[in-house]
């Protein structure tokens, strides 16, 4: 167990999240991953493990036309800041589970919440999933969505100056890699990064990979097999489209908040690639969540989640990177 504590509420938290991601996916046929994908939430996790959806929060569906056929987004509209005068900000989320996992009650409830505390609206992309879909194709969905969304900001009120991109764990490798593609093809860039302990060195040869490669909530097994189930053909993994610390070119990019969490096999992950875009000439800030574990920010217990979402906050609310600092919205409101 590599020698960290396990606590009651890291009991729970694991036991939540592993009732939606199983140790061992590589042993589930398609039909179990639509399962986990399309099942209730309520079946498979106790309510009270997740966080309170607010009531303040407007849900609306879109058909979102890519490539070769149509997504769709769920739009989170914040109706305390369409109260207010003037734009508003958006946040494009792409979603986490392994390229192949997406339960979008689940991610609708987190993200609720998220677009609450955050003072933002939030679009959660629905991108066509792998094994089905492979690399690059459902990043390309999310490219494809973010030139809607922005071609879509007058309707919805919303500043085109403050569009984030964000994601958690291979969402957070889609949003990297969609900074990137918006910068090579000249398109609008968003106006920061938010990454939740990302993956973006897919060679899976770091050290904190071989230190958690046993951890109860990301293990070695679980990360070999999305990589596999993700790439079209081994070489894919090479590509700055699929590991963007790979890139050969990180200037230039939008400013990145990047979170890691300690007990995670991709720490490094995190760490190498804010000091790579920092070197790059990209600005980018690397918070750290002690005592955390991959996958905390949907969860009530979840370590580290009330000072990611503080920083999320002062991202969005246009405090410069290097300020940006790991406190909850309590302690933000109590430092000034």
């Amino acid at each position: 167990m590599c020698g960290y504590q396990i606590s009651r509420s890291d009991k729970q938290f694991m036991k939540s999240i592993r009732s939606f991601f199983t140790p061992q996916p590589d042993l589930l046929s398609q039909d179990e991953i639509n399962e986990i994908n399309y099942q209730k939430v309520a079946r498979r996790i106790r309510k009270r493990d997740l966080l309170k959806s607010s009531d303040n929060i407007k849900t609306t569906s879109y058909i979102i036309p890519v490539n070769d056929g149509a997504i769709t987004g769920y739009y989170f509209s914040n109706t305390s800041l369409s109260e207010r005068s003037g734009l508003t900000p958006l946040t494009i989320y792409y979603h986490g589970g392994g390229w192949i996992h997406g339960n979008m009650e689940f991610y609708s409830i987190y993200l609720k919440h998220l677009a609450e505390v955050t003072d933002t609206n939030i679009l959660l992309v629905d991108y066509r999933l792998a094994p089905k879909y492979r690399f690059p194709l459902p990043v390309e969905d999310c490219y494809d969505a973010f030139l809607w969304a922005y071609e879509g900001a007058k309707y919805w009120k919303v500043d085109p100056d403050r569009i984030f991109i964000a994601g958690d764990g291979m969402g957070a490798n889609i949003a990297s890699v969609v900074a990137i593609l918006l910068r090579d093809r000249k398109s609008p860039l968003p106006a920061g990064q938010i990454l939740f302990y990302p993956i973006v060195d897919c060679r899976l040869r770091t050290p904190s990979i071989i230190s958690y490669r046993d951890n109860p909530v990301l293990n070695e097994r679980m990360l070999h097999h999305y990589v596999k189930s993700y790439a079209r053909e081994p070489k894919d993994i090479l590509s700055p489209m699929f590991s963007p610390l790979l890139s050969a070119d990180l200037s230039r990019l939008p400013p990145a908040l990047i979170i890691k969490a300690e007990h995670d096999p991709l720490s490094d992950d995190a760490t190498l690639y804010g000091e790579a875009l920092n070197e790059a000439g990209t600005p980018a800030n690397v918070l750290f969540a002690p005592s955390s574990f991959h996958g905390f920010m949907p969860f009530k217990y979840g370590k580290g989640r009330k000072k990611a979402e503080g920083a999320m906050l002062q991202m969005i609310s246009g405090r410069s990177l290097e300020n940006i600092k790991f406190l909850t919205k309590r302690e933000l409101r109590y430092s000034k």
